[in-house]
C-alpha cells in the first residue's frame, strides 16, 4: 500500500515535509520535535506527544517503558531523527514500538538529509484481540 493510499500516514509525511523545507537539515532532533508539533497543529491532524508505551511480557506489564516522539489518529507512532542516514536500528526502534503497542502503523521520519528521509512500517505482528 502507497501513502496516497493511506491518507493518515499521506498526513503525516505532508507535515513532515513541510517542515524539512522550512527548517532544513541540521538542527536538533529537539527542534524538529517542536515544529511538527507546530505543524500537526496547523494541520489539525490529532497526536499525542512524547508518548510512554508499556511493555508486557505474558500479560504482565514490565517495569521497561518505551517512549515514541508521536502518536498520532490514535494508533499511528511516529520516530523522529536528525541523523545523516538511518539504518537497522531506528528501523528496529519502529518496529519494537509496533510490537509493544500492537499499533497499526508506524513510521519513521528522519530531518537530518538534505531531503527529508522517512519509511512507513505496517504492524505483520498484530495480535489479534483475543490472543492479548
Amino acid at each position: 500500500m502507497n501513502n496516497r493510499n493511506d491518507p493518515q500516514t499521506y498526513a503525516i509525511i505532508g507535515a513532515a515535509m513541510a517542515v524539512h523545507q522550512e527548517l532544513g537539515p541540521g538542527f536538533l532532533e529537539g527542534v524538529y520535535h517542536e515544529a511538527l508539533a507546530i505543524e500537526f497543529g496547523l494541520r489539525e491532524i490529532p497526536f499525542i506527544h512524547e508518548v510512554d508505551l508499556p511493555i508486557c511480557y505474558k500479560g504482565r506489564p514490565l517495569q521497561k517503558i518505551y517512549r515514541a516522539d508521536f502518536v498520532c489518529f490514535t494508533d499511528i507512532v511516529v520516530e523522529l531523527k536528525a541523523l545523516s542516514a538511518i539504518g537497522g536500528t531506528e528501523k528496529a526502534q519502529v518496529i519494537n514500538y509496533l510490537k509493544a503497542t500492537n499499533f497499526d502503523r508506524g513510521l519513521l521520519l528522519n530531518f537530518g538529509d538534505a531531503s527529508l528521509q522517512y519509511d512507513r512500517f505496517v504492524n505483520k505482528w498484530k495480535k489479534s484481540a483475543q490472543s492479548t
